[in-house]
């Protein structure tokens, strides 16, 4: 019997003139490290190379219609102020019209101010990066602006923040095709972290405490370390032996959400990963994980992703694993 082998999932990357080097190679860094699971390709809108905002220009051996073959499409930034004030070129509108209905469109950056321009976003939630928000709301008023976030998921429209916040949009979709096992391997292939949760600040005034001050990362890898426990802010405080106050607001500026915020997500991701990779009871994760119920791990759950745990164990179990039970 001859059993077809599905195809990979196939992500066409459109470089646009302007194009920043770093994004362009996002998609295909990440994508590109799952082990064969996406086929990455990048084009222009003629086939002919493009310039970058940087001193070279980047060669690409494909035109637009290879977006009719796309299963997501994914838009860098490019020089986007020519669209801030005239729209955008009747060509960039006659390849975004190729991409057929239900594939995935993800823009990284200001690729934002792209898709806003061909009304691709009118009446959706997006985001962009912080320094263009007030503009992008003055020209797209239409769109549903959230500045303050590092991406937005609103199902087949993706949008990022700038740089490597389009690391983190890429490592949410294959997390939401294959689950945070697959994410997981690409993350510490890649080396970058394995989860920074949409919703989470993309601009943080205090990134880095000054050299002569305490921080919260001692406290944090404590926390990972015991997350089985009730860890309350006097637990987290006194690992950084500071002030609960002082605590909560250094958290807040180095991590860019407030403590008991990020314990959750932790919780939540850890869990995650045990419903991949273990068939431990729900009851026995939500206790590994420092839930004090399984309902409340389903409550949880829930809320973060929309699924209860057994449904998100059916979808994202291991090969491995399902041959062990």
């Amino acid at each position: 019997m001859h059993l077809e082998v599905a195809r990979p999932h196939r992500v066409v990357v459109l470089a646009l003139d302007g194009v920043y080097p770093f994004e362009l190679g996002i998609p295909n860094r990440v994508f590109g490290t799952a082990d064969g699971r996406y086929e990455v390709i990048t084009c222009s809108l003629d086939g002919r190379p493009v310039h970058s905002n940087s001193d070279f220009d980047i060669a690409v051996a494909h035109d637009s219609t290879l977006l009719d073959t796309a299963d997501t499409v994914v838009i860098p930034p490019c020089d986007v102020r020519p669209y801030l004030d005239n729209g955008l070129p009747q060509e960039i509108s006659d390849a975004l019209a190729r991409i057929r209905p239900g594939v995935r469109l993800v823009s990284i950056c200001t690729g934002a101010i792209v898709v806003a321009a061909a009304g691709l976003l009118d009446g959706r939630t997006a985001t962009t990066h912080w320094n263009f928000s007030s503009r992008f709301r003055e020209t797209f008023p239409q769109v549903h602006l959230d500045p303050d976030v590092l991406y937005v998921d609103d199902g087949d429209i993706l949008t990022s923040a700038g740089a490597t916040a389009g690391v983190d949009l890429c490592l949410h979709l294959i997390r939401r095709d294959h689950g945070s096992e697959v994410a997981n391997m690409v993350a510490r292939r890649c080396v970058v972290p394995p989860w920074r949760e949409g919703g989470q600040a993309q601009f943080i005034e205090q990134p880095v405490p000054a050299t002569t001050s305490a921080g919260t990362a001692e406290a944090r890898h404590w926390a990972l370390e015991n997350l089985h426990l009730p860890l309350s802010m006097t637990d987290l405080s006194a690992q950084a032996r500071m002030s609960p106050r002082t605590f909560a607001r250094r958290f807040r500026d180095e991590v860019g959400m407030p403590p008991g915020r990020w314990l959750i997500q932790q919780r939540i991701f850890r869990a995650r990963e045990l419903l991949e990779s273990t068939d431990l009871a729900i009851d026995r994760i939500a206790g590994e994980v420092g839930f004090a119920t399984g309902a409340s791990l389903r409550q949880h759950l829930h809320e973060a992703i929309g699924v209860s745990p057994l449904t998100y164990r059916r979808t994202f179990r291991t090969s491995t694993t399902l041959a062990e039970s």
